[in-house]
């Protein structure tokens, strides 16, 4: 869409955009219940946003409203520069607060189609130390191609969290950045990837965490590494569609 429609509340697009806003505001408001089904979240923090394929908008969670009372009409409808589409079903809300992250992410990392944010209490520890967490595991080399970094220290509130992701994941195989004392962010190649890559960050974070108990984990060779990813990525499951980059 040109610069000049992104303002336009959704009553005034083509058919075929609105469908598109229609559709993934279903899809952002049904997959919040999945950072609940996975214990990712508690009370009304972390979202999920996804953008509207062919268009300059993107859809998110509304602020400070509980899981049990997020429905497609309440999703927000934003433009890549992080402002609310007037008129719009959800517009008499404030959008979440890391709708400007999400958007700094939708305009440097065009391949993105969905983000997620989580305070996953295993993935939380791992970024309130610091630490990547490093790839020990087949699972981590499937999913995330290596280890899961740490990303700078940000503000909450305005486009810094949103530059430290795409500083941090820019030209890396992972989907996860641990920002640092804050916690899990993920993109994916629409929201319902972005999800799945949250909740296997969480479980991944659990898993190497407990092996640090047991004593200092196994490195998987690097080779290992890109073998495991591009099996999982390319040819692993129904319809294997590759990594996001």
């Amino acid at each position: 869409m040109s610069s000049s429609t992104t303002s336009q509340p959704s009553s005034q697009v083509s058919t075929e955009i609105a469908e598109a806003i229609r559709t993934v505001r279903s899809d952002v408001a049904k997959l919040h219940a999945e950072l609940v089904r996975y214990n990712l979240v508690v009370w009304t923090g972390g979202n999920v946003s996804g953008r509207v394929p062919g268009t300059d908008y993107f859809v998110i969670k509304p602020s400070g409203v509980l899981y049990d009372e997020l429905t497609a009409d309440n999703m927000i409808l934003c433009t890549l520069d992080g402002q609310v589409v007037p008129d719009s079903p959800g517009s008499e809300r404030a959008p979440s607060s890391d709708t400007a992250a999400h958007a700094y992410v939708y305009r440097h990392m065009p391949e993105v189609g969905g983000v997620v944010h989580t305070h996953s209490p295993y993935a939380v520890a791992w970024a309130a130390h610091g630490e990547p967490i490093p790839c020990v595991t087949t699972a981590m080399a499937d999913e995330f191609g290596g280890e899961i970094p740490i990303g700078p220290f940000a503000i909450i509130g305005d486009d810094s969290i949103g530059r430290g992701i795409v500083d941090t994941l820019s030209g890396h195989r992972s989907r996860a950045v641990l920002m640092k004392n804050h916690g899990p962010f993920t993109i994916g190649k629409d929201a319902r990837d972005a999800v799945k890559a949250a909740v296997m960050v969480e479980d991944v974070a659990r898993s190497v965490l407990f092996s640090r108990q047991l004593g200092e984990p196994h490195p998987i060779a690097p080779a290992a590494v890109d073998a495991l990813f591009n099996r999982y990525q390319n040819v692993y499951g129904q319809e294997p569609t590759g990594a996001i980059n």
